[in-house]
């Protein structure tokens, strides 16, 4: 009997993946045959079989995909901007919404350093440390802090973080860091789901990535309401201030940071579907 095609695998876990109520089947067959098979996605067209042993891996692997688990955390990474992270339980995966406010928080620190300073960036609730690793990796002079809370999260912050030059403060981002340092730029992707709407969600989200990543008080405003007085005390004269959020807060939000007397320019932007994604305000210089 001769060795199965990767085509004929991928169609298999397909329809295994569709009948579990999969919603990127394909994409998760793909990416879960290329981890059985240690080969790059543009190389699988140059794999004409696929060994007994890779097929039982591959197998196994459909199996927890098709149970709930997300695909991220079998194949132990996810990638952000180009940058492969490393992720598992008790880490929120990072999504493609997150690229465009991280491009947010490069570009401006990248025009600071054209004007010719060494711009200090801070990601709060900074999880696999996507947002920072970001900015470090595309933005060198610039000197970045991540702030994470929860311990299972903190491990998988070290890990992507370790040797980038990126400084790692473990503690409450509405705390730390707490030496009176302030910054040029603030970006933060909090929590910010309801938590009413949970059971309305995808399983492969509420039964593995982490409740504290995710949920934030009814309305989900908990945490970034209270963010938004927390930048404005990191944050220098004139910085920007970088928040993601829900695609129904932006009003609730806009009209939060329009009432406070911290903030200039206050703007709420798409992602590339259109939906609202995230606010940017500057510091004002002089509060009134």
């Amino acid at each position: 009997m001769t060795d199965p095609t990767p085509s004929l695998l991928l169609a298999r876990a397909t329809r295994q993946l569709t009948s579990g109520g999969i919603e990127t089947p394909a994409a998760d067959a793909r990416m879960l045959l290329c981890e059985a098979l240690d080969v790059q996605p543009a190389k699988l067209i140059f794999v004409s079989s696929v060994s007994p042993h890779d097929e039982d891996r591959f197998n196994e692997m459909v199996e927890r995909r098709r149970s709930g688990e997300p695909t991220q955390y079998i194949v132990g990474h996810a990638w952000f901007r180009g940058l492969r992270l490393d992720v598992g339980p008790g880490v929120f995966i990072p999504r493609l919404e997150t690229e465009l406010v991280t491009e947010c928080a490069v570009d401006e620190a990248r025009r600071l350093v054209m004007a010719g300073s060494a711009p200090s960036v801070i990601d709060l609730c900074a999880g696999t440390g996507a947002i920072a690793l970001a900015i470090a990796n595309e933005v060198p002079g610039a000197r970045v802090s991540a702030v994470e809370l929860d311990e299972a999260a903190l491990v998988w912050t070290h890990r992507n973080l370790a040797d980038t030059g990126v400084e790692v403060l473990a503690g409450d981002a509405l705390e730390a860091p707490d030496d009176g340092r302030r910054f040029d730029v603030v970006v933060t992707n909090p929590p910010y789901l309801r938590r009413v709407d949970a059971p309305v969600m995808p399983t492969d989200v509420t039964d593995h990535e982490p409740d504290l990543a995710l949920f934030s008080g009814d309305d989900g405003l908990d945490l970034p309401r209270r963010l938004i007085d927390r930048a404005a005390q990191l944050l220098v004269p004139g910085g920007l201030f970088v928040m993601e959020h829900d695609d129904t807060q932006r009003e609730a939000l806009t009209g939060c940071m329009a009432m406070a007397a911290q903030w200039d320019e206050i703007e709420d932007h798409d992602d590339l579907a259109g939906r609202p994604r995230f606010v940017t305000a500057r510091r004002r210089c002089k509060d009134v």
